[in-house]
């Protein structure tokens, strides 16, 4: 049984009398609706449920992937690059007898809370002290002081995260390289929007899905490309704009509530493939989610999103 044949089965009937209710659409084209799917993983036991509230359009013509967390597990690296960074740089805020050391479950928090790299940093130096750091002896009050620490750790860790890329012992998530290839195949047009600085995704991209999966993208976007980071929808807009389609003819595969918020608030309908750090998060505007996208094929996702619009 495919993860779409799972699914189908239990879409409710929409109607005036069923208690669902309906929320505004993005645009015309465009149908929101709220109600419960339930999706099974492998040997058809059920991975989870949640309730939908997203636009979304029969045509399928792009499929949009996040790079962290959905084309590679990679929280846990970013977190090792991070901390060997604040190590190098001696960073320590007020009150630290030694370097910065951000904790797995701190920093599980901290990144499902906050996107991009530069805001995390901010966001914790103004919350627990600027620090003192071998690049100033004393904590940074200007805001050119302020921005010139950020920008030398972000830097730094961008290096050491892709020395560990490049150490060849990460591998992309189950599901990922068919899925594109599938949808390559199929006439779609195939992007990938990440959060993250420019230089390491397209490290990433080209280590893990290969130069001519990458070379073939129709629409690539990093952090560095937008003005505001997700949840804010810009990232995604943009892309629906490069590849001349309207949001509600794309769909996002993401792995964070930040990611989700992001591709709902562009119009998008947005699938969850989790992971450890973020499993718990609520993803009730998703409309499935999945342990990864190694059962998942490219014609699951199309009949799910007909038989969305046929409900309706």
């Amino acid at each position: 049984m495919t993860a779409a044949a799972a699914l189908l089965p239990r879409l409710p009937t929409l109607s005036s009398t069923n208690g669902l209710s309906s929320s505004a659409s993005v645009s015309p084209l465009s149908l929101s609706r709220k109600y419960l799917v339930n999706c099974r993983g492998r040997g058809g036991s059920r991975v989870s449920s949640s309730s939908l509230s997203c636009s979304v359009s029969c045509a399928l013509k792009a499929l949009i992937f996040d790079c962290d967390g959905v084309i590679l597990e990679s929280e846990h690296l970013h977190q090792q690059a991070y901390n060997d960074t604040f190590a190098h740089f001696n960073v320590k805020c007020p009150g630290d007898t030694g370097a910065l050391n951000w904790g797995t479950k701190y920093y599980d928090e901290l990144q499902n809370r906050i996107g991009g790299g530069k805001p995390k940093m901010r966001w914790y130096f103004k919350e627990h002290g600027w620090p003192t750091s071998s690049i100033f002896d004393a904590p940074p009050e200007s805001d050119e002081d302020r921005a010139k620490l950020i920008d030398t750790l972000q830097d730094w860790k961008t290096e050491r995260y892709k020395d560990i890329i490049r150490s060849g012992t990460v591998k992309p998530r189950p599901g990922v390289l068919t899925l594109m290839d599938e949808a390559r195949a199929a006439g779609k047009k195939l992007a990938v929007c990440s959060a993250a600085t420019k230089s390491s995704v397209v490290l990433c991209l080209e280590n893990l899905i290969g130069m001519e999966r990458f070379g073939g993208l129709d629409c690539f976007l990093a952090g560095d490309d937008v003005k505001e980071k997700k949840p804010d929808p810009l990232i995604y807009l943009t892309a629906a704009k490069k590849l001349n389609v309207s949001g509600s003819e794309c769909l996002v595969v993401e792995d964070s509530v930040i990611g989700l918020q992001a591709a709902t608030k562009a119009g998008m309908a947005c699938v969850i493939s989790y992971t450890s750090s973020t499993a718990n998060q609520d993803f009730k505007e998703a409309i499935a989610k999945f342990p990864d996208l190694g059962d998942v094929r490219l014609q699951d996702l199309e009949i799910l999103l007909e038989s969305i619009v046929a409900a309706g």
